[in-house]
């Protein structure tokens, strides 16, 4: 079977950390800023994970 290709749209969003895992980044840090407080702003800084229902997909397509 050929190989996919990446798809950069995804590849651009989620990064494999060296265990294996998925990061990706938290919503609503963007835009609109100045109504949300500092210790919201700081708490969507933070990578989550993936949940892992969805982590063997995310691996295929980056």
């Amino acid at each position: 079977m050929k190989k996919l290709k990446t798809r950069h749209s995804a590849a651009k969003r989620y990064h494999q950390t060296a265990t294996g895992k998925i990061r990706r980044r938290r919503a609503y840090k963007s835009h609109l800023l100045t109504k949300k407080s500092s210790t919201r702003k700081h708490r969507l800084e933070k990578f989550l994970s993936v949940r892992y229902s969805e982590e063997k997909l995310i691996k295929k397509i980056i």
